[in-house]
């Protein structure tokens, strides 16, 4: 069992709440076509009037209901089991441990309409039909409903199979103020498992497709939540569930807690403290930016993960919750799409994870990306120029994430009018320096940032010129140089290329004329380089402004090498904003190509070849 400490708080703040039924992020809204994930049709669902929801309005009873048992509580006793009903899991008799001092208090209220119960037959508890909490979130197809993968799992073999929007304790099916929505198919993320503590407890997600009723499709009927991925663990939340416990919530009704949540160490998980969350909350939505009127707000997590949801001692006051990120966002959209979920790549644990600090909001202001080892550590760090001048310095793990962030330079003006920037080690010291041209020509060499910092002037290697303002890209590399990164490529706004090998502080070196000015290069929108054919002959790699992507293998001061197509046009890739390559994952090759695209999402590709993009890896989460 994980130990309970917060994680630290994230670097950047948030930007602006997103409205509660925001657009498709860009990851999603421009995957093009050809992908080999065609939508898989779906079984046919009968008409809202058919047999199946009127079967199930006759069978879902007011006592059937009221006798349910959260899927979560142990089956029942038996000869070789005869004190299973004892520990009831999460139930009353659970909070024999107490909880601190001061933690918060649940409210008690009447629940919203897109917030209510999954109920099924529950054959896996001997008999006894189950239930759990479960929320509509917002898609296009206004028919999915978010649970927990555990929830998803009791629900997958079971029959009569209903969502309840807002459910009310005491009346059947057929009167329940919003009716019901039969559960057509379920997605749950192939590696999860059930109840498990292991790391794949951070896919403890589901989401129901369910048929429309006599009202209308469910998010029609009920309204939405919005699906929102974060990097962060900190939130301002309020948690919704249903508890079951017939001495604590003997009418069922639906509880919210306002909490502050942090990380379950060592998960991908938020943790939060809160009285009365006993069986039956799983499923239930952790919600951001909740507007208790309406019910609305970002729905950041759902009641789950660790054990279920809790701890080893299934105290009530303690639960978790899922962070979404990548495979979460891939899940809802194979649901959203009505299609089977493809095979996943192992699942890599939180304390591997990958990802950057803040949202995709804050990231569409990162303006310039740079990286190199700054630390002398043997692998990449990543610099980030920001809009507002702020510059930033992650440092890299060498296991393809980031340390801390460190502030290299708080807002200001002077580098809000840096233009291009790269990274090499042109002084030789094995720590790299930051070469900057700026708006009005000049460029600066920053050397041993590591060490050195950058509030300092640098070394003016050209003074402000209005030949250098036409130095569209620069991107340094090793495609001369034996030891140092010490040359830089230079695409200038009429198409020429130039290539300027053993630049060290003060000089440019010799220059190298690759291409004359030509209209073809004017759209080489950006430049990056790296060690992507497998060996120390470094590579320049091409991102058209049509989205094609091209690398060219073994660039020397002869030329550029063999083109190889990683890429054909596209419009996805057309959103590439800034692209840096290092060597993040330790395996000695500058390799690892990392985008940030226009959304603010923000993704790096391991072990990127010289004709195929490496393993996708998230590093900062669109937002939906």
């Amino acid at each position: 069992m994980p130990s309970d400490p917060s994680a630290p708080a994230v670097a950047r703040a948030a930007g602006p709440a997103a409205a509660s039924a925001a657009p498709p992020a860009i990851s999603d809204a421009l995957t093009p076509p050809g992908d080999g994930q065609t939508p898989e049709p779906s079984a046919p669902t009968p008409s809202p009037a058919g047999p199946v929801l009127g079967e199930e309005e006759r069978y879902w009873t007011a006592d059937r209901m009221a006798d349910a048992v959260p899927i979560d509580a142990p089956p029942p006793a038996s000869a070789s089991n005869p004190a299973a009903a004892r520990s009831l899991a999460r139930s009353a008799a659970a909070a024999r441990r107490p909880a601190p001092v001061g933690t918060t208090t649940p409210q008690h209220f009447g629940g919203h309409p897109m917030v209510g119960t999954f109920f099924f037959d529950g054959k896996s508890l001997g008999g006894k039909s189950s239930y759990c909490t479960g929320s509509v979130v917002h898609t296009a197809a206004k028919d999915i409903v978010l649970t927990a993968g555990h929830c998803g799992r009791g629900m997958e073999k079971s029959t009569h199979r209903i969502f309840v929007p807002q459910y009310q304790h005491g009346k059947s099916a057929a009167d329940q103020p919003h009716g019901v929505f039969p559960v057509v198919r379920l997605y749950i993320d192939p590696r999860y498992e059930s109840n498990t503590k292991k790391p794949s407890s951070d896919l403890d997600v589901a989401f129901a497709q369910v048929d429309a009723n006599s009202r209308g499709k469910a998010e029609d009927v009920t309204g939405a939540l919005t699906f929102t991925p974060t990097t962060r663990y900190d939130h301002k939340a309020t948690v919704i569930g249903y508890p079951s416990s017939e001495s604590v919530n003997p009418g069922h009704t639906a509880i919210r807690c306002r909490v502050t949540t942090s990380q379950l160490p060592g998960f991908q998980q938020m943790r939060m403290t809160c009285l009365g969350f006993y069986g039956g909350v799983s499923g239930g939505p952790w919600i951001e930016d909740y507007d208790s009127a309406t019910g609305t707000g970002k729905i950041i997590g759902n009641t789950g993960g660790y054990n279920g949801g809790g701890n080893d001692a299934n105290d009530e006051w303690v639960t978790y919750s899922p962070v979404y990120g990548k495979d979460a966002q891939d899940l809802l959209d194979d649901a959203a799409a009505h299609r089977t979920p493809g095979t996943r790549p192992p699942y890599r644990p939180a304390t591997e994870n990958p990802w950057l600090p803040g949202p995709a909001p804050t990231w569409q202001h990162a303006k310039l990306l740079a990286s190199g080892d700054f630390r002398q550590t043997g692998h990449s760090d990543m610099i980030v120029i920001w809009t507002d001048g702020e510059v930033t310095l992650y440092p890299g793990n060498g296991r393809g994430g980031y340390d801390t962030e460190r502030q290299l330079l708080a807002a200001n003006d002077t580098w809000k009018h840096a233009v291009t920037v790269t990274a090499g080690d042109f002084t030789g010291s094995n720590q790299f320096d930051l070469l900057v041209r700026w708006s009005d020509g000049e460029v600066t060499l920053y050397g041993d940032v590591g060490s050195k910092g950058l509030n300092w002037a640098g070394t003016q290697m050209i003074k402000p010129n209005d030949l250098w303002k036409n130095a569209v890209q620069i991107a340094a590399g090793r495609f001369n140089a034996a030891q140092y990164v010490t040359d830089l490529m230079v695409r200038w706004v009429d198409g020429e290329l130039t290539l300027y090998t053993d630049v060290s502080v003060g000089s440019f070196g010799r220059e190298h004329k690759l291409k004359d000015p030509n209209d073809t290069w004017r759209d080489a929108t950006l430049l990056t380089s790296g060690e992507f054919s497998g060996n120390r002959k470094w590579d320049l790699m091409v991102r058209w402004t049509d989205g094609e992507l091209d690398n060219y293998v073994g660039t020397t001061t002869a030329g550029l090498g063999a083109e190889r197509r990683i890429l054909n046009a596209n419009k996805l890739w057309k959103n590439d904003e800034a692209m840096t390559t290092g060597d993040f994952t330790g395996n000695g090759f500058t390799d690892d190509l990392v985008i940030r695209w226009s959304d603010g999402e923000t993704t790096m590709y391991v072990d990127t070849r010289a004709d195929r993009l490496g393993t996708e890896r998230m590093l900062v989460a669109p937002t939906s």
